[in-house]
């Protein structure tokens, strides 16, 4: 009896369905990096003009970048627990994250506040102002993110009982929220980490 011949169910990746919310997220993510590359490239183009003067950076914004690290490592650790049910582990870990991400931003605003008690402001120095353009607008970022994040721990805290967090889980679409949240949080904490190092580099010489 001849055998039925094996029909490939590779998909043809130019041809293949591809998820919106996943397109929409990589999109604004690559706007994002283009809005950042040109104020890095303005900014480089403005030091080597008159009236510059390097700004320091605040000492809390190294506490910052480590508790953003710490944050995606946790945000890390929810989505691994998510896939493998335990959602009390979850809970706990999308907690970590929200606390970390809001330390995060109390952490900059007294980052700034340290600036300004300093007399170091926007209009006297340019270097200023591209220190509190570019972490404010990372901030904006954040609360983004934060916002999404705390809808998310709003859903898990609701759905308490294992079976309630298991027809949850399996839901493709709430499977889709976190791995959405996953990538957009270790994007802005990849974003962080290149304009603390770019800034400290370039405040430094």
């Amino acid at each position: 009896m001849p055998t039925r011949p094996k029909i490939s169910s590779k998909e043809n990746p130019f041809t293949k369905r591809r998820e919106p919310l996943h397109f929409l997220l990589w999109l604004g993510i690559v706007s994002s990096v283009l809005i950042f590359t040109v104020i890095l490239g303005i900014y480089i183009v403005r030091k080597v003009g008159p009236s510059w003067n390097n700004t320091p950076l605040p000492g809390v914004f190294w506490l910052s970048t480590v508790v953003i690290i710490l944050s995606s490592i946790s945000l890390h650790e929810a989505k691994d627990a998510f896939y493998k049910e335990r959602f009390a582990l979850y809970r706990t870990c999308l907690s970590i994250t929200l606390f970390l991400g809001m330390a995060f931003v109390g952490m900059q605003g007294y980052g700034w506040l340290q600036m300004t008690e300093q007399g170091i402001i926007m209009q006297d120095n340019p270097s200023a102002g591209f220190v509190y353009v570019l972490t404010g607008l990372h901030v904006l970022h954040i609360l983004g993110g934060l916002i999404f994040m705390g809808f998310l721990f709003r859903e898990a805290t609701k759905n308490r009982s294992y079976i309630d967090s298991f027809v949850y889980s399996v839901n493709p679409p709430n499977q889709l929220k976190v791995s959405l949240m996953t990538i957009y949080w270790h994007f802005v904490d990849v974003l962080w980490l290149y304009l603390f190092l770019f800034l400290l580099y370039h405040h430094s010489n």
